[in-house]
C-alpha cells in the first residue's frame, strides 16, 4: 500500500522536533541474491484475511508445486494485528483473525518448508488504521525475531514529519533504525523497504532508492498494483502503469538489491492469459521479485501454468542479477533486453496496445555478439527456431513474446518466421491487407501456404493463397479484402488470423501465425445506451426480484440508495439543479445498469454553448480527458474529474457537490449511515457557436457518469 509523501508524511502528528539522527550506516546484509519469491494476500484479499486464510494458500503453494520453483514466501499483509498494543507495547494479533497467534502461524510454514513474512509500517498507524512501528521500532524487531519472522515488508503510511525538515531525511532515519535494529537481533530477516514508493515522481525519489538500497534488500518504488475488485481494463491499466516506473530504474539496482513494482495478478478474475503472461514476462526481465497475490486454492490450470514456468522463472532468477532495460520503442510497443549468466540474453517483445501487431528487432540491438546464427528459444511456446539476427514475432494485444536468445546454431531446427499484416486501405468494418510471411533464419522455405479465418458474419476474398518458396532474408505476400458486419455502438475489435504452413529443408514442417486487429468505433445514440454500470439500487425490492438487490459502484459491490437518494431529492428520471445548472436523473430503474464506467466511449449529443456539464462521481482518483467533436469535423478537449463518492470536500477537480445522501447499500445491506455518499457536477468548456456531434469521454474506468447536458 502506497500514497504520495505529501499526501500521508504531514507535519503536526505526533513524533520528534529535533532534527533526526544520522540513519544507520551498517549495510544490510545481501540475504536475497536472487530476487525473492513467494505469496502475499493483499491485492487479492486485502484486509479480509484470517489464520486459515494464510494458512490454506501456503498449502496451495506446496501441493501446486510453485514452492519447489522458488515460491517460498508466504507474507501476511496489514490488518493482521488488534488496534491497540498490550500494556507492555507489543504488537497484538487479532484473536479472532489470528486465534493461534502470529508465532504459531510461523511454526505451520516452517514445518511446510515454507519461510514466514510479515507486515509491519514505519509511521505511527499501518495504511489500514493499526499500530505501527514509530517509537516502537526495536521492541518490534525483536518481537519478529521471536516469532522467528524471516521477511519483514516495512510500509510508510502515517510517517510524522515536523514543518521544516526533510521527508528525506525522517524516512531514511525510521528505516535506517529499523535495518540496524533487524540487525541487532541475530536473525537473518530479508527487509522489504516501502519507503521509495511515497516519494514517486519527487525530486527525492531516486536518492531514496539509493539509501534504500544500503539499509535493505528491495523495495517498492511506486503505486500499489490493482486489486482484485478493479475492472479488467483497471488491471491491465495498473499491470501497464507499474511496469511503466519500475522498467526505466535499471541503473538503481545491482544483484541482491531489487527493484519492486508490486504484486503478480495471475489467477485474479477479469485477466486474459495474454495479461498475466505479459506481466510475468516483464516482471522476470526487470528481475522483480515474483510475489503471487491471489487465491491460490482456486486458481485455474492456466494461472498456475503462469506463475510455475521454469524457464520463465530462471530468467528472472538468473544468478547474473541484472535488470533488464528497453532497447528499442516504437508506437504501442517496446524491446527489452536482459543479459544472463551463461551470455544469452532474454529479449521480450512487449505489444502494450489494443492491437496486434509484428514487433521487429535484431539481436545486435538485444546486446548480442556479432554473429551469423542464432537460436530463439520461445518460452511461452517452447518451440526453438534460428534466425540470422532478426528476431520478430506477431505480438496479440496485451501480450509479449519472451525468447531465450542463445547466439549459436543447431541441426534440423526450424527457420524463425514471422507473418505480419500491413492495412493498405478501406475504413471501418471493410479493409484490405497486404499478409507478408518472412523467412528471418538459414534455410528457404517450399511449399509455403498461406490459410485466413475470421469470425462468423465475415467475408474475405481468399481464404487459402499458395505462396510456394521463400529464400532466406526474402519473404511473400498476398493481398486479403475483408468486409464484416455493420458494428454495434461502441468499440468492436475483430480478429483476423493468418497460418502459414511450409517445409524447411531437413528441419522438416513448419509453420506460423500472425494476427490482425480490425477496430471499429461507433457512437452510442445517447449516454444511456452506453450504460454499463449498477451504481444504484434499491434497499428493499418487491418479493419477485428478490429481497436486496446488489449493485457495484466500486468496484466492490457498493452502490447509492435509490432511498436515500430520493431523500436528497433525486429519484429515477427527475430533474436535478445546482447553480443554475440542471440535469435529468436516469431513468433506469434501480438495479439495471444506470451510469457509465468511463471507457472512451463516444457518445451522440446534439447542441451548443459554453460548458458541457456532466454529474457524476469517482470511485478513485483520476480524471481524463473528454473530446468534443462538432458537426464542422472540428474538436475540443477539456479535462473532467469528480472527487471520490465519499468522504471528500466535493471541490477536487474543480467539481461542485450536488446532492448527497446519508448512506450506501452494500453486498450485504444498507450501511455507513451519517457518512455521505454525494453527486458532483463538473464541466469542461465548449467552442462558442458551435454544434456538437459526438461527445468521448475518458478513458478511466474509476469515473462514472450519471448525465450530460450543455450549458
Amino acid at each position: 500500500m502506497a500514497a504520495t509523501a505529501a499526501a500521508l508524511a504531514l507535519g503536526g502528528l505526533a513524533g520528534p522536533s529535533a532534527a533526526p539522527a544520522a540513519a544507520a550506516t551498517t549495510p544490510y546484509p545481501n540475504l536475497t541474491p536472487t530476487p525473492p519469491m513467494g505469496w502475499n494476500n493483499w491485492s487479492y484479499y486485502g484486509c479480509d484475511i484470517s489464520e486459515e486464510t494464510v494458512l490454506a494458500n501456503a498449502r496451495a503453494l506446496v501441493s501446486s508445486g510453485l514452492a519447489a520453483k522458488g515460491y517460498d514466501t508466504v507474507t501476511t499483509d496489514d490488518c493482521w494485528m488488534t488496534h491497540t498494543r498490550d500494556a507492555d507495547g507489543n504488537l497484538v494479533p487479532d484473536p479472532t483473525r489470528f486465534p493461534h497467534g502470529m508465532a504459531y502461524v510461523g511454526e505451520q510454514l516452517h514445518a511446510m518448508g515454507l519461510k514466514f513474512g510479515i507486515y509491519e509500517d514505519a509511521g505511527t498507524a499501518t495504511c489500514g488504521g493499526y499500530p505501527g512501528s514509530y517509537s516502537h521500532i526495536k521492541q518490534d524487531a525483536d518481537l519478529f525475531a521471536k516469532w522467528k519472522v524471516d521477511y519483514l515488508k516495512l510500509d510508510g503510511c502515517n510517517v510524522p514529519v515536523p514543518t521544516g525538515q526533510s521527508a528525506d531525511d525522517i524516512y531514511h532515519k525510521i528505516y535506517g533504525d529499523m535495518s540496524q535494529a533487524l540487525l541487532d537481533t541475530g536473525r537473518p530477516i530479508v527487509y522489504s523497504v516501502s519507503a521509495p514508493a511515497y516519494f514517486e515522481g519527487e525530486k527525492d525519489w531516486h536518492h531514496v532508492i539509493s539509501w534504500s538500497a544500503e539499509v535493505g534488500n528491495l523495495w517498492r518504488e511506486g503505486a500499489d498494483v490493482a486489486m482484485e475488485s478493479s475492472s479488467a481494463r483497471g488491471k491491465w491499466a495498473s499491470i501497464k502503469y507499474n511496469y511503466g516506473y519500475n522498467v526505466p530504474l535499471a541503473d538503481l539496482q545491482s544483484p541482491g538489491r531489487w527493484n519492486d513494482p508490486d504484486f503478480l495478478l495471475a489467477g485474479q478474475s477479469r485477466l486474459t492469459g495474454d495479461e498475466i503472461r505479459s506481466q510475468m514476462s516483464l516482471w522476470s526481465v526487470m528481475a522483480a521479485p515474483l510475489i503471487s497475490s491471489t487465491d491460490l486454492t482456486k486458481a485455474s490450470p492456466e494461472a498456475l501454468d503462469v506463475l510455475g514456468n521454469k524457464d520463465v522463472i530462471a530468467v528472472d532468477q538468473d544468478a547474473k542479477g541484472l535488470q533488464g532495460r528497453i532497447v528499442q520503442q516504437g508506437d504501442g510497443y517496446d524491446v527489452l533486453s536482459k543479459p544472463l549468466a551463461n551470455g544469452d540474453r532474454a529479449v521480450a517483445l512487449f505489444n502494450s496496445s489494443d492491437e496486434a501487431h509484428t514487433i521487429t528487432t535484431t539481436a545486435a540491438k538485444a546486446g548480442l555478439p556479432a554473429g551469423s546464427s542464432y537460436l530463439l528459444k520461445d518460452l511461452w511456446s517452447k518451440r526453438t527456431t534460428q534466425t540470422t539476427g532478426t528476431i520478430a514475432a506477431n505480438v496479440p494485444a496485451h501480450a509479449t513474446v519472451l525468447y531465450r536468445v542463445h547466439a549459436g546454431t543447431a541441426h534440423r531446427v526450424q527457420p524463425a518466421t514471422a507473418i505480419t499484416w500491413t492495412r493498405t486501405g478501406g475504413e471501418g468494418a471493410s479493409s484490405t491487407w497486404k499478409v507478408a510471411l518472412a523467412d528471418h533464419g538459414p534455410t528457404g522455405l517450399t511449399g509455403a501456404q498461406l490459410r485466413i479465418s475470421a469470425p462468423e458474419g465475415w467475408r474475405l476474398s481468399t481464404s487459402k493463397v499458395s505462396l510456394g518458396k521463400v529464400r532466406p532474408g526474402g519473404s511473400a505476400t498476398a493481398t486479403i479484402t475483408a468486409k464484416g458486419p455493420d458494428a454495434e455502438p461502441g468499440t468492436t475489435v475483430t480478429t483476423l488470423t493468418a497460418t502459414a504452413r511450409y517445409r524447411a529443408g531437413g528441419a522438416g514442417g513448419g509453420s506460423v501465425s500472425g494476427r490482425a486487429s480490425i477496430v471499429t468505433e461507433v457512437p452510442y445514440p445517447s449516454l444511456d445506451a452506453a450504460f454499463n454500470n449498477v451504481g444504484v439500487t434499491n434497499e428493499a425490492a418487491p418479493p419477485a426480484e428478490g429481497n436486496y438487490t446488489t449493485g457495484n459502484f466500486d468496484g466492490g459491490g457498493d452502490s447509492y440508495s435509490a432511498q436515500a437518494l430520493a431523500a436528497a431529492g433525486v429519484t429515477p428520471g427527475a430533474k436535478v439543479s445546482k447553480d443554475g445548472v440542471t440535469w435529468t436523473f436516469p431513468a433506469a430503474k434501480p438495479g439495471t445498469p444506470n451510469n457509465v464506467e468511463l471507457a472512451g466511449q463516444s457518445i451522440t449529443l446534439t447542441g451548443s454553448g459554453s460548458k458541457l456539464w456532466f454529474l457524476g462521481a469517482e470511485a478513485g482518483f483520476t480524471s481524463g480527458q473528454v473530446k468534443v467533436t462538432y458537426t464542422d469535423g472540428t474538436t475540443s478537449t477539456g479535462s473532467l474529474g469528480f472527487p471520490n463518492w465519499c468522504c471528500t470536500a466535493g471541490t477536487e477537480y474543480g467539481a461542485t457537490t450536488v446532492a448527497t445522501s446519508d448512506h450506501r447499500n452494500t453486498p450485504t445491506g444498507p450501511a455507513n449511515f451519517g457518512v455521505g455518499y454525494k453527486l458532483f457536477g463538473n464541466s469542461v468548456p465548449l467552442t462558442a457557436g458551435k454544434t456538437i456531434r459526438t461527445v468521448t469521454l475518458p478513458d478511466a474506468d474509476a469515473i462514472h457518469v450519471f448525465a450530460i447536458t450543455v450549458q
